[in-house]
């Protein structure tokens, strides 16, 4: 499972960092996946994430 970011229209609310820390991080005002792959044990956190962005930016493939 792989996460992503748009990033241009990410507008750096911090819903998936505090979602999915281990997949999502905020960094220079917008977030970003950390290392892409999601780790097994933080798939369905990936994914709330996703649901949840207000601007619906996180692609979880």
């Amino acid at each position: 499972m792989i996460a992503s970011v748009d990033q241009s229209g990410c507008i750096g609310c911090g819903m998936c960092e505090q979602t999915a820390p281990e997949v999502f991080q905020l960094q220079g005002g917008t977030a970003q996946a950390i290392s892409g792959e999601v780790p097994p044990h933080c798939e369905e956190a990936a994914k709330e994430a996703a649901a949840n962005c207000p601007v619906s930016v996180i692609h979880i493939d």
